[in-house]
């Protein structure tokens, strides 16, 4: 059994900005909606019958109150904040599992996701599909992956050291030290990739760091680290079976319609005729 995890945030901004570039004077309310659930359903054709999708149902979370200078929703382009709710509605209907997050973020969500399917012996291997690098610390060995479905592109552990220079246990560690300015902390000046991959190689985690190494900074270092641990806690299902696609559920019909685009719905039920006979 192979699981997979789909960071939806990541799918929505994507195919928002990629429809954008041909829709210049005006962008379609549900395009990114429509674009991510064809992306899905182009998985579950090939073959994906265990999905969950992770969606930021709210931007900010737990973690703007540890750092003021937090990524918010600030900036974010109104048309595009308006589709996240219809897209967790969408995805629900056509009977995908998915997980609107709140205190959390959506990153977290494939953390916990991943942790929890790993505990099922019977799960061969977990997809996390996002290139964003602070998954990277869920990947183990070659059971559990990032994949990048732009790039074509899988990143096991193996795949983690050679990017990071560092075990994918340390990439909190890692982020902390050099920043991420996507999640909008800065990281410890004067430390770059390179110099942080060594002291965490030469010393391990940054609480083990002797004191003259970071100085007066530990203390700054080790809430970024906070910022950058994803959380595996959050209670999203109890069995992996729960993420088994059993086709739409009667609502679909009316979301094609709304979405305005009858291939989808033919998409669906075609996709799920294959896995009645497949699952007989």
């Amino acid at each position: 059994m192979i699981v997979h995890l789909v960071d939806g945030t990541y799918e929505l901004f994507r195919h928002f900005y990629g429809l954008r570039r041909f829709h210049e004077d005006e962008d379609p309310p549900f395009g990114a909606v429509t674009g991510v659930l064809h992306t899905v359903l182009q998985m579950i054709e090939e073959g994906a019958a265990h999905i969950g999708v992770a969606t930021d149902h709210v931007i900010e979370s737990f973690r703007n109150r540890l750092w003021s200078g937090y990524k918010t929703g600030d900036g974010v382009d109104r048309a595009l904040l308006a589709q996240f709710h219809p897209l967790e509605e969408a995805l629900a209907s056509m009977g995908v599992a998915v997980w609107p997050m709140t205190e959390l973020e959506a990153d977290d969500a494939l953390a916990s996701a991943a942790s929890l399917a790993s505990e099922d012996a019977a799960v061969q291997k977990i997809c996390i599909w996002t290139p964003d690098k602070d998954l990277a610390q869920c990947v183990r060995g070659e059971r559990i992956v990032q994949a990048d479905r732009r790039r074509r592109k899988i990143r096991d552990a193996k795949g983690v050291r050679r990017e990071f220079g560092v075990e994918p246990a340390l990439i909190p560690d890692f982020l902390a030290l050099v920043g991420d300015a996507a999640d909008g902390y800065p990281g410890i000046r004067g430390i770059g990739p390179v110099t942080a991959a060594g002291l965490l190689n030469r010393h391990g985690i940054i609480e083990d760091f002797p004191p003259a190494v970071l100085g007066d900074r530990r203390d700054l270092a080790l809430l970024f680290k906070k910022l950058a641990t994803l959380r595996t806690d959050a209670p999203l299902f109890r069995d992996v079976d729960e993420l088994r696609w059993r086709g739409p559920t009667d609502a679909f019909a009316a979301w094609a319609k709304q979405l305005g685009d009858a291939r989808l719905l033919e998409r669906c039920l075609k996709a799920s005729q294959a896995d009645e006979r497949i699952t007989r």
